[in-house]
Parts: structure tokens; sequence; C-alpha cells
């Protein structure tokens, strides 16, 4: 009986890629040797060609497959990576035939993200990935694994080493759920103190190397890598930063997204992009330079819908620079900004997010024109931390006049909070813009309350 035994990989790459016409969402070749660049590996060669589907038994086909095999032996290659998902019997057949080790893009993803896994969670979410994904290789990969060995004591069918390796890589994999679900618990207990103290959560979501990080890192004033290759963070980062009309926001960075991004990983990470599910509003970074722009969109959009985030969502076209667009909000029919232009490398565009930010969380900003009290200290130091007063200035009592930019319902809120009524600091006008609205018989309940506080109490 002949056995098969995978052969020893390495950097030094063919790649193969292939138009599949019956595939609606195609991969890309450039992001292919983007994610091979990012892997480490050498790109020797590069072999592509064209199929209506793909062959049932080496994914490329028998002329194909023989040409990959002459250039491995030509260019002595250690690895063929696909830019496609093979099944294991393809992967198997391909091997026996190149006699090289082959990987598919799933293997691709896999390894960059165990290089680039750096917390305690996120080489637990990697390892449970590559498990699940070995798992179904299990049988063809490693057959010699079924041989049954002689000797006293060893006779019979006993248990294979196969489904020893499988019993065994189960229980690893329970473990790694385990172990996960401790870090989950912890997670939750942050972000039920964070609600606890009303403190909402900015996620930035979007696809690989559109910027994120950088984006982060000049909004939190924080040093996080950040480099132009595929995944270059992985592991999930929060910040609490203080944002200009809001207050106190935590800002959350969250791994890449790609198109087809392998299931494993999606459900490996499933405790991290709780984050992004948790969250009060996403700002998904978008590469507005970038060529395939809507196809990155819509695999993000895909990963969204697949982990279920219902949060609003501001779209951030990042690399203006590149394009040559203007810092600017553009806004949806009801007011509400939809789309902010920015360059995170040039810090341009950052007043308008915080801008379109402040609307969305709080609401539409307004002008107020107030007149402080001398007892309301408390609440010009709030309007200081909030950055949203315009100017200043004394009038002829002596009382300070502010001139604020803020929402209605957060100037609400801080009045209430310091105990101020609105019409002691506010004309007229601007503080019936802070009364709720009411109903026509709540009027006619409010005015007969009024009517009734000025009767004598004792005409009865």
């Amino acid at each position: 009986m002949q056995y098969f035994d995978r052969h020893e990989g390495g950097e030094n790459a063919i790649l193969v890629h292939l138009d599949i016409r019956e595939m609606i969402d195609p991969d890309d070749l450039e992001e292919f040797r983007l994610l091979v660049r990012s892997a480490g590996a050498n790109e020797l060669d590069i072999i592509t060609g064209g199929r209506n589907k793909p062959h049932a038994k080496y994914f490329v086909g028998t002329g194909k497959a023989e040409e990959i095999a002459q250039a491995v032996e030509r260019h002595q290659a250690d690895i063929v990576i696909f830019n496609h998902d093979l099944s294991p019997s393809q992967e198997r057949n391909l091997e026996k035939l190149i006699n090289c080790r082959v990987l598919d893009r799933t293997g691709l993803i896999l390894d960059i993200f165990a290089q680039r896994a750096r917390t305690y969670e996120g080489k637990l979410q990697v390892e449970l990935a590559q498990l699940s994904h070995l798992s179904t290789r299990l049988v063809r990969g490693w057959t010699h694994l079924e041989r049954q060995k002689g000797g006293i004591g060893l006779r019979g069918p006993g248990e294979t080493q196969l489904e020893t390796d499988r019993r065994l890589l189960q229980i690893r994999v329970n473990q790694l759920k385990n172990k996960l679900e401790k870090v989950k618990q912890t997670r939750l207990q942050g972000r039920a103190k964070r609600q606890k103290s009303d403190i909402p959560t900015i996620s930035l979501v979007g696809y690989t190397n559109a910027g994120k990080s950088t984006l982060f890192n000049l909004l939190t004033d924080d040093d996080i890598y950040a480099a132009d290759q595929l995944f270059a963070t992985l592991d999930p980062t929060l910040r609490q930063v203080k944002w200009a009309g809001v207050g106190n926001v935590v800002m959350a960075d969250t791994v890449g997204f790609v198109r087809h991004l392998p299931h494993e990983l999606v459900e490996s990470f499933h405790a991290t992009l709780e984050e992004t599910l948790e969250a009060d509003l996403l700002l998904h970074v978008i590469d507005s330079s970038s060529p395939d722009m809507h196809e990155q969109i819509d695999a993000v959009n895909a990963v969204l819908d697949e982990i279920g985030a219902g949060a609003p969502v501001l779209l951030v076209h990042n690399k203006i620079d590149k394009t040559a667009e203007m810092p600017s909000i553009h806004y949806q029919e009801m007011g509400v900004p939809q789309r902010v232009y920015v360059s995170a490398r040039d810090g341009l565009g950052i007043e308008q997010l915080y801008q379109a930010v402040q609307e969305i969380l709080v609401g539409d900003l307004s002008k107020f024109n107030l007149t402080l009290p001398y007892h309301a200290g408390q609440l010009k130091n709030a309007l200081h931390e909030l950055g949203v007063i315009v100017s200043g200035d004394f009038d002829d009592m002596g009382h300070e006049m502010l001139t604020i930019r803020i929402a209605a319902k957060k100037l609400k809120e801080l009045l209430g909070k310091h105990h101020l009524d609105p019409f002691d600091v506010l004309p007229p006008h601007q503080a019936n813009d802070l009364m709720p609205i009411l109903e026509d018989f709540e009027k006619v309940l409010v005015n007969k309350m009024d009517d009734d506080a000025d009767l004598d109490p004792f005409c009865w």
C-alpha cells in the first residue's frame, strides 16, 4: 500500500490565479499578491489562466497542473500558493503531482493571522481557526497515520492514529473555546461598566489596509502599529478619548476584513467582533483611492451582516490625499451625516469627522447664547471640556455670556445635570427650543395645571 506524506513548506513560492467565469465575486489578483508579500513569501513566478468552472481533481485542470509542476522544478520552489479555496482532495492530488507543498487562500490568510497575533486572546483565536480548518484535512494529508502497528499487544483493529488525532484535536478545540469564553466574560464586564457610566463606543471597521490604524492613532493620540500591508494589526485595541461635543467615548480598532474572509476566522473572532456588535456608532473606513473600492465596501458589509451588526454607520472615505477630494461632510435627506472625506495620514477633514460624529451621537448642532449666573462654574467647565464654546464676553452686570455650538439634546442634558432652568440662562426663543413638543391634549392639561396653581388655595 502506498501512503502520502505532506511536503515541507518554505518561502519561495509559485503563485496560481485562475479566472473562474462562474464566480460572481472573483478573487482579486493584486490583493492576492499583497497577501503573499504580507505573509513573507518570495514570489518566484505567477501562473494565470481561465476556466468556466474548477476542475474536480486538480482545480486547474491537467494541463495547467503539469505547467505548475514544471515551474516548480524550474525555480526550485518550496511552495505553491493558490488564490482560491481548494478541497482537501484537490490539495492532495496537486501535491502528489507537483512534489511540492500546496497552500490555498484560506491557509494563506490563517498563516498571516498566526504571524500577527500578539495578545493572549489573539493567539487563542488564531489557533482555534487553524484547528477548525485542519479538522477537514486530517483524512488526506496524514494518511500514513492510519497505519496499524504490529507486535504483541498492538494487533487487531484498535484505534487508528487518525482517530486518535481527531479526538485530541477536538479536545484542544474545546479547551480553546472554554478559554475564549472566559475572555468573553471579561469583555462583557468591561462593556457593562462602560454602559453603566453611559460612555458611548465608536468602533472602526473596514477593509484591511484602508487606514483604520492610522486614523485610530490620529484620533486617540496613540502609536499602535500601522503599515502598508494586509492585516498589519490583528488584536483589538480600546482607548478612551474626549470627543468634541460628546464627552468621553471609547474608540475600538478591530481586525480588517477581506473578500471571502474564511468562515473559521469570523467564527473564531466573534468575541472580538462583539465590540462592533455593541458599538453605538461604526466608522466604516474606506480606501477611496482603491479601484476596487465598491467591492471592498460590499465585502465589509457582508461580514457585518454575518455577525449581525446593527449600529449606525458613518462612511469615512480615507486617503483623499491621493484622490484630490476636498474634506467635507455629505448628508442624507434627513440631515444625518452619511459620508466624510478625510486623510488620516495628512490630518485632513478631521474637524469634519468630529462634527459628523457629534451630530450622529447627540443630534443636529445649533448655536446658543448662554448668560451664566455666578454659581454656574461647573457648567462652564463642562462646556470647556466638550470643546463647544465659540466665543465669550461679559455683560454690564458682570455675568459671563457664552456663544456655544452644541446639540439641543446635549445642552438640555447639561442644564438638567447642573440644576439650571433654560429660561434663566437662554433667550426665551432658544429656551423654548429645549422644551418638549406637546400634543394638543397635553397643552390643555398644562394650562389647566397653571390655572389651578394661580387659584387661592383657601377659596374653596
